[in-house]
């Protein structure tokens, strides 16, 4: 299964535990902020913060809590001023991963994701060193048991898809990022139900992972970015048969 649909698919589960314990909530407090910084408070006029919005609705963030986030992004209630930063990295077999965090602390933030990395035996690279592999896409996965393939196809294709693929559980969809929400409606509107809907950087190329001890340390690697606090997104170009991910995940 390909990097970018399998360890969404494992970070939308994990996610679903973490807002228990309200985890998932401050990290798109941070999105949210960000996004009411750099294009206003009104969702209707800036698609980041609709998007984020969205994702903190999923997440069953309170309404006031949302709006809070808003207003720090807006300059209306004071709070802290994050920062993004892109990190660059590879993983165990030469995967490529790139880490987006955004942190009120940069010289906290770089020496702690070096160390994940190093931990997991992979390396912090150079900016730019793996950012080329990747392109930003609308990713949205389905189920294969939940809907006939030929029918998706002709839904996807015609609300604005780039392209659709069966992975074994899902079938992953691709988009350029401008017709992500058109793409998101037509299937809400259909009723078909959406395991993963995001907009994520998909790699062009993928490394094949067939060794089980690998994979283990690629997965362990994925999670302590996910773990950490000032951590968004991470993405990789691993590719690991449904079998060993069944066994390592």
């Amino acid at each position: 299964m390909s990097g970018h649909s399998h360890w969404a698919g494992i970070k939308y589960k994990k996610a679903a535990m973490d807002a228990k314990r309200g985890k998932v909530w401050s990290k798109v407090a941070r999105m949210i902020i960000v996004a009411a910084k750099n294009g206003g408070g009104d969702p209707a006029a800036n698609l980041a913060l609709r998007y984020e919005i969205d994702k903190a609705k999923a997440a069953n963030m309170p309404k006031d809590t949302i709006e809070k986030a808003v207003k720090r992004g807006t300059g209306e209630i004071e709070g802290a001023t994050f920062e993004e930063v892109l990190y660059e990295g590879y993983g165990p077999n030469g995967v490529a991963i790139m880490v987006e965090a955004l942190t009120d602390n940069r010289n906290r933030t770089t020496p702690e994701v070096k160390r994940i990395f190093e931990r997991h035996g992979g390396s912090l690279g150079p900016s730019g060193c793996v950012n080329w592999m990747f392109s930003k896409k609308g990713l949205i996965t389905v189920g294969t048991a939940s809907v006939d393939e030929d029918q998706l196809m002709e839904i996807a294709l015609s609300a604005g898809a780039d392209d659709m693929d069966n992975t074994g559980e899902v079938f992953e969809i691709t988009c350029d990022p401008n017709a992500y929400e058109q793409l998101k409606k037509s299937l809400q509107e259909r009723e078909i139900p959406v395991e993963v809907a995001e907009i994520s950087m998909v790699p062009q190329n993928t490394v094949e992972v067939n060794d089980e001890h690998t994979a283990k340390k690629i997965i362990s690697l994925m999670e302590a970015f996910d773990d950490h606090d000032d951590v968004q997104n991470a993405y990789a170009n691993f590719d690991i048969p449904d079998e060993i991910v069944g066994r390592v995940s």
